[in-house]
């Protein structure tokens, strides 16, 4: 006991139950939309290894990141799935601790690799003759690994400082998965602004500072570019950024919907169903932009699976 109040040891996620008639029609389309994520990922991640003009650090990178977007996804949808199905919702401390680590681990590894990307592209682009030195195969490992470290200390430092908090109910978190805000409202005691406070301008700061990382290195791509002296030198330099340039602005539009809304009045439902477009539809798009947006994967994916479907087509 904690006063008059006893120290919760489970939550209880409510998620869409608010929409019990909708249920179902959420249920199959969160699955067609994860087994589709995997599913693109995994396509990625085959065409690349098996096509060797793709075994370069562009697409060591991109392999990196579909491995991220498929251990998020893991992270949340199956429990949201289940939950979809299921009366019972309880999900207990250690549970839900786990899943706002791995969520956030792999969610903002996913953000540090898209700015390893955006420097890969710089390179490419900007210091074309350099380009073997500056990402060799040892450097470009070291960028996936502090990539993948970052997004450890992140989850490490988030959950720690968030389960560090005393919970003493009400116990229902107001959403489908452990995020931060709605658990922040069920914790009680002097800590809980600062704690808020420290964890809303960690995530901001290192949102912000890939995202301005990422601007900085299109900046110089963009002079370098307007500097080529033909029109089809420049649409070649440019189409090699398309795919990675649209994937940077779908995850960060959304990124900025979550983290940097106003705190104005809101439904609980509205927060739930605006918590689907970073989770589920971010994931969803960002292998639909890969595959449909860069060029040399897609004629690549042609080539190693079509000509297995159809040898005498290819």
């Amino acid at each position: 006991m904690l006063g008059n109040f006893s120290v919760v040891t489970e939550f209880i996620l409510v998620g869409f139950s608010t929409f019990p008639h909708l249920q179902l029609m959420f249920f199959l389309l969160f699955l067609l939309m994860y087994l589709f994520t995997l599913l693109g990922n995994l396509l990625i991640m085959a065409t690349v290894r098996s096509e060797r003009s793709l075994h370069t650090p562009m697409y060591l990178f991109l392999c990196a990141l579909s491995i991220s977007e498929i251990l998020y996804t893991l992270a949340i949808t199956p429990r949201l799935l289940a939950d979809l199905l299921s009366t019972h919702h309880t999900i207990t401390s250690m549970a839900c601790a786990s899943q706002m680590f791995f969520s956030f681990t792999f969610g903002f590894t996913h953000s540090f690799l898209l700015t390893v990307m955006g420097y890969d592209r710089y390179v490419a682009i900007c210091h074309p003759l350099r380009y073997n030195v500056l990402m060799s195969p040892r450097g470009c490992t070291c960028l996936v690994v502090w990539s993948w470290v970052g997004g450890l200390v992140m989850g490490l430092v988030v959950t720690t400082a968030v389960f560090h908090l005393t919970f003493c109910g009400p116990n229902e978190i107001h959403h489908f998965a452990c995020h931060v805000p709605p658990l922040l409202k069920l914790a009680c005691g002097t800590d809980v602004p600062i704690v808020a406070l420290g964890v809303g301008l960690v995530c901001i700061t290192a949102l912000l500072g890939c995202f301005l990382l990422i601007l900085l290195s299109y900046a110089f791509i963009v002079a370098a570019i307007l500097r080529i002296p033909s029109a089809e030198g420049r649409h070649k330099a440019f189409s090699t950024c398309a795919s990675h340039l649209t994937v940077v602005v779908v995850h960060y539009g959304f990124a900025s919907v979550i983290y940097l809304k106003p705190k104005a009045p809101q439904s609980l439902e509205g927060d739930t169903l605006m918590g689907i477009t970073y989770t589920i539809l971010t994931p969803f798009l960002s292998p639909i932009i890969f595959s449909l947006r860069n060029k040399e994967l897609k004629t690549a994916m042609k080539k190693t699976f079509l000509s297995k479907l159809y040898p005498e087509k290819i």
